[in-house]
């Protein structure tokens, strides 16, 4: 075996072949029924979905993304709206309210987690409404990495300023709080069902869980352009959002083993932090819960360690990731709705400090210890600290 052979950040060869016939024989059924629109494996998935995390009603979607932007439109969040959401996080988040002429409200994360910080999302809220131009009206907790986020905190904020909570949890689909699987968390969770994340499929997919059945029929009509109680029925502007069932017969399959590749995920995390705490940050653990491992990130001290442990990395074969390189309100899109006078510390300076480390099912015990061999390596060698 060539020792410095790259490892896959992501395996979805390996992965394929994990599944075996019971993927295939997903894919063949929808291929031999023909309906690739709205199919049954489509709300067998979502009845799946509900099952797992116990909320009443899942809606599959087109994306993540088109989750989180349903969920908005059927709050009618427009503009002069202020949606409140941690700096810390992927773009999508963030998008989707300029999308509809809101206006995103950064939150700093706190340094341990990297999750939405409580006492700087009530600055910011009490902010906005001494400044009287925008309308508080939402908030959404980001699941970052895999962690839930501070929930019963947001529900605490959110019921005390009247605002609408909702959860992205685009990168935590199978984390648990308190004993409980993530779902419920808020009035209503998005999830993606991208390739990278830890349910993902074989192309963009989403899914709403909500306890409402007013907004899961919502949301249904959202996803198919607006539709009633027939397709030529439009009572509102909608989206082609709909889930396609080729997608959903992949997840299905992947599904019935999900449990098993979290655990493996967790495996490979204990690894990690055992080997490598003491050389660098390693991930700090919400109380009371369990990760579903989206992303492994370590800290180094600054950006001049960071970047050569990455470029070191490379020469062992070992990829790295840093997510996120600079925050929200830093980037050239949003850079114009924020404050320049207001700083998010924490969030400005992890982008200089985070870099993340392979983790997937698909790793081997081997690939694994030459991840953690790479690391130790380069401390070894005088080449930080």
């Amino acid at each position: 075996m060539n020792e410095k052979a790259p490892i896959p950040f992501l395996d979805l060869t390996r992965q394929q072949a994990r599944l075996g016939a019971p993927l295939r024989e997903r894919i063949d059924a929808v291929l031999a029924h023909c309906k690739f629109v709205m199919g049954p494996e489509v709300e067998e998935l979502e009845d799946r979905l509900c099952a797992y995390s116990g909320a009443a009603h899942a809606v599959s979607v087109s994306s993540g993304t088109d989750a989180l932007l349903m969920v908005l439109m059927a709050e009618e969040v427009g503009p002069g709206d202020a949606v409140f959401l941690p700096a810390f996080t992927y773009t999508a988040t963030a998008e989707v309210v300029l999308l509809l002429g809101a206006t995103p409200v950064f939150v700093d994360v706190e340094p341990a987690t990297f999750q939405i910080d409580p006492a700087n999302l009530t600055e910011r809220i009490a902010s906005i409404r001494a400044q009287g131009e925008l309308e508080p009206r939402v908030i959404i907790g980001v699941d970052l990495f895999g962690q839930p986020a501070p929930w019963e905190s947001l529900r605490r904020i959110a019921a005390a300023d009247d605002l609408v909570l909702m959860a992205d949890c685009a990168q935590a689909f199978g984390a648990s709080l308190e004993g409980r699987k993530l779902g419920c968390e808020a009035l209503a969770t998005t999830l993606s069902f991208f390739p990278s994340k830890p349910l993902g499929g074989y192309g963009d997919g989403g899914a709403i869980l909500t306890d409402d059945p007013e907004r899961a029929a919502l949301y249904r009509s959202l996803r198919s352009h607006g539709e009633g109680r027939t397709r030529y029925e439009v009572l509102r502007i909608g989206l082609n959002g709909r889930l396609d069932t080729l997608q959903a017969a992949v997840l299905l399959a992947k599904l019935d083993r999900f449990d098993e590749e979290l655990m493996r995920r967790d495996a490979i995390a204990r690894v990690y932090d055992e080997a490598l705490s003491g050389l660098v940050t390693t991930p700090h653990r919400v109380p009371q819960s369990e990760s579903a491992w989206a992303i492994y990130s370590i800290l180094l001290p600054d950006a001049e360690k960071r970047d050569a442990l990455q470029a070191y990395l490379g020469t062992q074969g070992v990829p790295s990731v840093v997510y996120y390189p600079k925050p929200l309100h830093e980037q050239p899109a949003y850079s114009e709705h924020h404050d320049e006078s207001v700083s998010l510390a924490v969030s400005e300076r992890l982008g200089s400090q985070i870099l993340a480390l392979p983790l997937h099912p698909e790793l081997t015990d081997e690939e694994v210890a030459r991840v953690v061999s790479a690391v130790k390596a380069f401390f070894a060698q005088g080449q930080a600290a």
